[in-house]
């Protein structure tokens, strides 16, 4: 995640956090990272295989699971199936073009965005079908239903396009404020509806078929004297579950509406720097210390809070079976225990920082891609 401006410069996150931790002045005499210290081990993380992508460069790529396979992309270009028993590649191929996010597959298609804007699809075989042009890059997955596909951009924009042909059936353009963090969040899709968070601290309900607006709500509102202390864009993909969507956002709030009327279920002070982990019992996010909170998913009370990891710069959360999995700057994966946040297994990868949020792939199985390039899939038991 990083900062842009209205004139198209960004700052990496850790600028931005270095700004705000030290007063306002960017300094490099920030709160150090905390040391690894040992832990009683509670279970065995291991990694079932190794698959090399590329690196991602300063962009966040997750794969996907569909039909069997794992879809994965880095930012040189290349984009690969992957057998999700074993690891080998069934293809790979070179775009051709920077990618900047990804990857979507679903209903026949694989979905990647480039730097300069681009959208591109391929088939299931490698195949490239459509290629079109929205309004800026896209920094996160596309999604796709009901012969749409959703892409949104990093200028804050959405987009609805034909999935047979790439054709613009419609574009949702929101006003921005002057300084905006450059998220790979992409939308959430459900029974109709396309929900998005924006900058500003804005979520929105859209129609899949015509891109109107059904409802506007506010996970957060800007505070501050300064632009950047009122930065409070929403960072996390909606999650769109049992009539509610919830997001959460940087120096704000997580929230749940009603996916009906837009109502406020619930909210609660908050301040994310990635994705919105989940599973049926609790919401984890991360904050701009490092560290990790569990949450109710029905009231948003506190369950839980881990800070043994200060200033590691933690990547997103993702649940796998009993524990909440979060990567690190250095490359280490840590599993930690749903019910008290305890650590319960750590694993070593490339040394990579890992941003984006493991992929959850059954009870203890997860995928994990880091920014050097590999992707593991991991069991933990």
């Amino acid at each position: 995640m990083s900062l842009v401006n209205a004139m198209g410069r960004w700052l990496p996150l850790w600028v931005m956090l270095g700004a705000l931790l030290a007063g306002g002045c960017a300094s490099d005499s920030g709160p150090k990272p905390a040391e690894l210290k040992p832990f009683k081990e509670q279970a065995q993380a291991k990694v079932a295989w190794r698959y090399s992508v590329g690196d991602s460069g300063p962009y966040v790529f997750s794969p996907v699971i569909w039909d069997g396979d794992v879809f994965v992309a880095a930012t040189g270009g290349t984009l690969a199936r992957v057998d999700a028993r074993n690891g080998k590649a069934r293809w790979r191929i070179n775009t051709k073009v920077k990618l900047s996010g990804g990857v979507e597959a679903r209903d026949g298609l694989v979905i990647v965005g480039s730097t300069k804007g681009a959208v591109l699809a391929f088939g299931l075989d490698g195949k490239p079908l459509w290629q079109v042009q929205i309004s800026s890059e896209s920094l996160g997955p596309a999604s796709i239903a009901d012969g749409t596909v959703v892409v949104r951009s990093g200028d804050g924009r959405v987009h609805g396009l034909d999935a047979a042909t790439g054709a613009r059936r419609w574009e949702y353009i929101a006003t921005v404020p002057p300084l905006l963090i450059r998220t790979p969040a992409g939308v959430a899709i459900d029974r109709g509806a396309v929900y998005a968070g924006l900058p500003g601290g804005k979520m929105v309900a859209l129609s899949l078929v015509s891109g109107g607006l059904l409802w506007e709500a506010a996970v957060s509102q800007p505070k501050g004297d300064s632009e950047l202390e009122r930065v409070t864009d929403v960072v996390s993909v909606p999650i769109a579950e049992d009539n509610r969507a919830c997001a959460i956002s940087f120096q704000g709030r997580i929230a749940c509406f009603d996916t009906q009327r837009g109502s406020l279920a619930w909210a609660r002070n908050a301040s994310g720097t990635g994705g919105l982990g989940a599973d049926e019992k609790a919401f984890y996010y991360v904050d701009e210390a490092s560290s990790v909170h569990a949450i109710d998913r029905d009231s948003g009370a506190s369950l839980w809070k881990l800070d043994t990891l200060a200033y590691r710069g933690l990547g997103a959360p993702g649940a796998a079976g009993r524990y909440v999995a979060v990567g690190d700057f250095d490359g280490y994966l840590h599993f930690l225990d749903r019910d008290d946040g305890t650590i319960a297994a750590r694993l070593s990868t490339d040394g990579g920082p890992i941003t984006a949020a493991p992929l959850g792939v059954g009870p203890g199985n997860l995928l994990v891609q880091t920014r050097e390039g590999s992707l593991y899939a991991v069991t933990v038991r």
